[in-house]
């Protein structure tokens, strides 16, 4: 017999029992479809992540306090006060691997204009770390060196604190917005972002000089953080340890002391993100796995039931010549069929959920051709395996018991 043959009974066998088959295959349509939409949206997530560190610059490197011990209890670097304008000025001097630099500190609290008030947190900043970050003006001026040693009473503002304080649709540049009992003038608003994908909103952002933060606001000397870029992202490790030098001299610590300092980078940071969501995709793939595991069980049980149903079927094929494996390439045809039926129906679907999900959530649709190939590759495998054990029992079947089987 061949292989046309096998095919055609097999399709006329399962057409009898339309509903059934598609039971059948319904454990393998729901796991493929799951497996390749959690495949897909990983990949598309980390994509997304990837795209907006690169957006904020794919070189940038983030400096901040070490944490602090007192009495062997970790204190955490919230109250550190270990970096120092000295030591921005020892980076921007000699660290010729790093191409920008700037302080930043930080504080919460409420701004307010007229009745309007919103809940904020002001970035004090040097000029240059808005080309550290890539943040561009939509409209208005920058703060200028001036402003940086008068310590100004200037700002600039997100999106989300315009409509927050300016509801009715007013300009906000040249306003006075206050900030407790300090006001400040409103000189550029920021292009809006919108949120990222971990779903914190970009445009509820305030800047401001950074000395203005330091000694109208929180009355400090020190700073929170320091930004820096390398020139590329080739010479990021680089800059890492020319930075981590110039910050163990200038804080005059010993080769074997503990560093008073963290520094990270873009690149750390997409690749502990990447580790999370592959780690999560892993996770939940193997989770929607589990009712391909099922789904082969319900073709195991269901071929059991047709080799029972079709018994006389086989001692009639046998009687007329029909080999031992001919009977076993018919029933493990229609197990491979049933299969690789779901694993096609199950693919769709997972493609199509994964664009409707990727597009709900504003990520790139990424059709993942290694998920579908191994859908197919386990599709096959789960036929034949789950097939191959009722596809036995017909074919040792005797043909004289067969034929008496009621």
């Amino acid at each position: 017999m061949n292989i046309y043959n096998y095919f055609h009974i097999a399709y006329k066998a399962l057409m009898r029992n339309k509903m059934r088959a598609f039971l059948t295959m319904l454990g393998i349509i729901i796991g493929i479809t799951s497996v390749i939409t959690m495949v897909s949206l990983g990949e598309a997530s980390t994509e997304s992540i990837r795209g907006e560190i690169s957006s904020s610059g794919s070189n940038m490197i983030f400096i901040m306090p070490g944490n602090q011990n007192k009495g062997g209890i970790n204190m955490g670097h919230s109250d550190s006060k270990a970096l120092k304008l000295e030591d921005v000025e020892a980076i921007r001097n000699t660290c010729p691997s790093v191409f920008l630099v700037s302080p930043s500190v930080s504080a919460a609290g409420q701004l307010v204009y007229g009745t309007n008030n919103t809940p904020t947190s002001l970035q004090g900043v040097d000029i240059t770390f808005f080309s550290i970050r890539e943040i561009h003006l939509d409209k208005g001026i920058p703060f200028n060196e001036h402003d940086i040693e008068t310590s100004g009473k200037v700002c600039m503002i997100g999106k989300t604190i315009v409509d927050k304080l300016f509801p009715d649709g007013s300009d906000p540049l040249g306003k006075t917005i206050r900030f407790g009992k300090i006001p400040l003038k409103v000189i550029g608003i920021l292009q809006a972002k919108g949120q990222n994908s971990m779903g914190q909103d970009q445009d509820n952002v305030v800047y401001l000089p950074y000395t203005t933060v330091q000694k109208r606001i929180l009355a400090i000397t020190h700073l929170q953080t320091i930004f820096a870029s390398a020139y590329s992202e080739e010479q990021s490790a680089s800059a890492v340890t020319e930075i981590t030098t110039a910050l163990r001299k200038n804080h005059k610590l010993s080769p074997t002391a503990d560093a008073d300092f963290e520094i990270r980078t873009q690149a750390e940071l997409l690749s502990m993100i990447s580790n999370v969501t592959g780690m999560l995709t892993l996770l939940l793939s193997a989770i929607a796995g589990i009712s391909l595991l099922v789904g082969g069980i319900g073709i195991m049980n269901i071929m059991y039931v047709t080799v029972t149903e079709r018994t006389k079927e086989i001692g009639l094929r046998m009687s007329i010549g029909a080999q031992n494996r001919d009977i076993l390439m018919q029933f493990l045809v229609e197990s491979i069929i049933l299969s690789l039926l779901g694993g096609v129906i199950g693919i769709i679907g997972g493609v199509l959920i994964s664009y409707i999900a990727s597009t709900a959530l504003g990520w790139p649709f990424i059709l993942s051709i290694k998920a579908i190939l191994i859908a197919f590759l386990v599709c096959t495998a789960t036929g034949l395996f789950f097939g191959w054990y009722p596809a036995k029992k017909a074919a040792s079947l005797d043909p004289i018991t067969a034929l008496r089987y009621e």
